[in-house]
């Protein structure tokens, strides 16, 4: 029979999760009628990376294993999810979208534990409610958000909880938690190491601290009940993180469990916490701790690796979101919910620890959510059930300064209201679109009626998951293979004219998959795509080979067939696109700039049309007035699609001397200013003005949202 206090930790932990798990629904109760937001009649998923882990899971449930392919079909996310497909009686498609919702949601039982080892499982209930919909943590874990972050912050609650209770109450079963605990983290987020060897240190910080204390200096260490312990956790630690394979680290746990159950182990304790120490190093433990983030603090150009050309690229996290530096108030409101209750939070928890040191335990998770300041946006999540328990310490403990009983109740109930309406107020407002809308899947689920498995279809890296899991097609690059080598040739081909793109795509392709049965020389020499390509024509200097590449040349023998797929939300980047070609890949310098502007509020005068403060175009003369300055225009064109779905388009030739043109994109009410090289792009003249080389291109799919085309070199 449960106690009172147990069945009040249990009943606070299912209000806790219920609320979580319900007020993510507020998304479906506000786009139900959203036609476009599903497929099938059902919901799409609104995270680029959610479809990678969706591909890995529609592999597993159906068996088919393909050549080379990226598919994640070893990944715990993925095997989850086919795993609860095989035994759920919902659609896939449900699966996917509800699951960041339902798991997530479990942050509120670690928390509410560590409410009760606080002494108040009151706390824990407040810090769980707070924690469950807090900003940051709502955005990663919405509905349909399906990635690895719905479990990334319960394993490390979980793993905190358990060494706060492992060292207060010394219960063996505690050990195998805190394993366990790291084992499965690893398992789900290999990033994970960095944040496992920071509790790893603090533990060892603590061991230096009760070693010191220790009152009889005579008593050998292995006698403390306390250092003993807490030497089985670190060592226990060690065997979990090991840079070893999983079944032999879980092997390790278990045999040391067993062993050191029986006592006359317990002398050979410190032989023990050695060899794990040894084992770490070896297996790799010390290599760099934050190797994982490291991509996300240094941004730089890259530098090829081959011994032949040192080729500079563009590094991709210099145009990533959550990569770029964020001001104490969008933290604040991320982490909180507002300023306020941020700054209240840090107090609540500077005297949670004064009152019970154990919670510096967290710190861990507190510093790399302020890492967020230099590190990006998402981790801000980490901090947030470090800094629910500080706020709501602060309700409870500050509310026991209260004698009247329904005061009491009162100031905790509007206290809790008001550090939960900011978050509920951003909830509401925040109407995330899915990935991709109905109209686009439906193009993309048209490619294959004429790609197989073994084809390419090539876009820009944002779009490179969906693109393989509605195709079942191969990409070059996609959301975890997007590095500047590889993003160079895609932008040099949707940012050049027809001839040099066609080539360039042919050679990715084509060398790309002879990477797949690379010899052990070309290996050792880790040379990258382009550079392979450069060197194998005879070129020893890359402007060299781009210069002369729309010249005959012999291309590599055609083995599968390559589709360009282009969506009109790729217009939006295009700038950001061209970043990555528009290097000297010789010296790392920018090239020319190039004029690109896109307007979508505009208004009208009598005479003009004005495009921006500073820009405007005259309808009488066609003059183009930019920054005061009149400049003439080489083409005017409208372009916009019939009833019918076909493309119409008048173009206006007004000066050819002009590097400028000017396109109305009347199907989005919006006008390009472009130079004459993004003009005569492959991307504006095959998705836009739909002016391709028939001898190289052929039209597959056209739609106003995006447009497909096969390759025929």
């Amino acid at each position: 029979m449960l106690s009172y206090d147990h069945k009040k930790t249990l009943f606070f932990i299912l209000v806790a999760f219920l609320f979580s798990f319900c007020i993510r629904l507020i998304w479906v109760y506000q786009f139900n009628d959203i036609g476009e937001f599903k497929y099938n009649n059902q919901f799409m998923i609104n995270t680029n990376d959610g479809y990678y882990w969706a591909e890995g899971a529609k592999d597993i449930i159906s068996g088919i294993e393909k050549e080379h392919s990226r598919s994640p079909i070893l990944s715990a996310p993925s095997q989850l999810t086919a795993f609860l497909y095989k035994y759920l009686p919902f659609s896939f498609e449900t699966i996917i979208f509800y699951m960041p919702a339902f798991f997530a949601s479990l942050i509120v039982v670690p928390i509410v534990l560590i409410g009760k080892i606080i002494g108040k499982v009151e706390i824990g209930f407040i810090a769980a409610l707070l924690s469950s919909i807090a900003w940051s943590y709502y955005n990663r874990t919405m509905v349909g958000y399906y990635d690895t972050d719905f479990l990334n912050i319960v394993f490390p609650t979980v793993l905190l909880w358990s060494i706060i209770w492992a060292l207060k109450t010394f219960e063996e079963k505690y050990l195998l938690f805190i394993a366990f605990d790291i084992l499965l983290y690893r398992l789900w987020y290999p990033q994970s190491y960095s944040l496992e060897f920071a509790f790893f240190g603090l533990v060892i910080l603590y061991l230096i601290y009760i070693s010191f204390k220790m009152k009889n200096k005579n008593k050998k260490f292995y006698e403390n009940k306390e250092i003993f312990y807490t030497i089985q956790i670190l060592t226990l630690m060690l065997f979990a993180m090991m840079q070893l394979e999983i079944t032999f680290r879980i092997m390790l746990v278990i045999a040391y469990f067993m062993l050191f159950r029986q006592e006359r182990w317990h002398k050979h304790l410190y032989t023990m916490f050695l060899m794990a120490i040894i084992m770490f190093i070896a297996s790799g433990g010390l290599n760099p701790i934050i190797g994982q983030l490291k991509g996300y603090v240094f941004k730089e150009l890259i530098t090829s690796s081959g011994e032949d050309l040192k080729l500079h690229y563009f590094t991709v996290m210099q145009t990533i979101k959550e990569a770029t530096l964020i001001d104490i108030s969008s933290i604040a409101n991320r982490i909180s919910g507002h300023l306020i209750v941020f700054l209240f939070s840090i107090l609540g928890y500077i005297w949670l620890c004064f009152r019970q040191p154990f919670m510096l335990l967290a710190l861990p998770m507190l510093g790399l959510g302020v890492l967020s300041y230099s590190g990006g946006l998402r981790f801000t999540i980490y901090a947030i059930p470090v800094l629910s328990l500080g706020i709501a310490y602060l309700i409870i403990e500050s509310s026991d300064k209260i004698e009247n009983k329904v005061l009491k109740n009162l100031f905790i109930i509007v206290s809790t209201l008001l550090i939960l309406l900011p978050n509920i107020k951003h909830i509401i407002e925040y109407k995330i679109p899915p990935v991709f809308y109905k109209s686009e899947v439906e193009v993309l689920s048209k490619i294959k009626n004429f790609a197989s498995s073994d084809d390419y279809v090539i876009s820009w890296w944002d779009y490179g998951y969906p693109i393989r899991y509605y195709t079942d097609a191969k990409t070059l690059s996609d959301g975890g293979n997007h590095s500047g080598s590889i993003n160079f040739p895609t932008s040099f081909s949707l940012l050049s004219n027809q001839q040099a793109s066609a080539k360039m795509l042919r050679l990715d392709v084509e060398y790309t998959e002879k990477n797949f049965k690379i010899n052990k020389e070309d290996k050792d020499k880790k040379r990258t795509n382009i550079e392979k390509i450069i060197l194998d024509y005879g070129y020893k200097n890359s402007n060299d080979f781009l210069e002369n590449l729309e010249k005959k040349i012999n291309l590599p023998s055609k083995t599968r067939e390559i589709f360009i797929y282009l969506p009109k939300r790729m217009l939006d980047i295009l700038p950001t696109i061209l970043m990555f070609s528009n290097i000297d890949l010789m010296t790392g310098e920018k090239l020319k700039e190039h004029f690109f502007y896109k307007a979508e509020q505009y208004y009208e005068q009598q005479s003009k049309i004005i495009l921006a403060d500073n820009i405007s175009l005259d309808k009488t003369t066609g003059l183009l007035e930019l920054n005061q300055q009149q400049l003439t225009i080489n083409n005017f064109t409208v372009a916009y699609h019939d009833v019918e779905g076909k493309l119409v388009k008048d173009i206006q030739v007004l000066d050819q001397n002009s590097p400028l043109n000017i396109i109305f994109l009347k199907d989005y009410d919006s006008f390009l200013i472009i130079d004459n090289v993004i003009y005569d792009s492959m991307y504006v003249q095959l998705f836009i003005l739909e002016n391709y080389d028939k001898s190289i291109y052929e039209q597959i799919i056209s739609t106003p949202l995006a447009k497909v085309y096969k390759l025929k070199i």
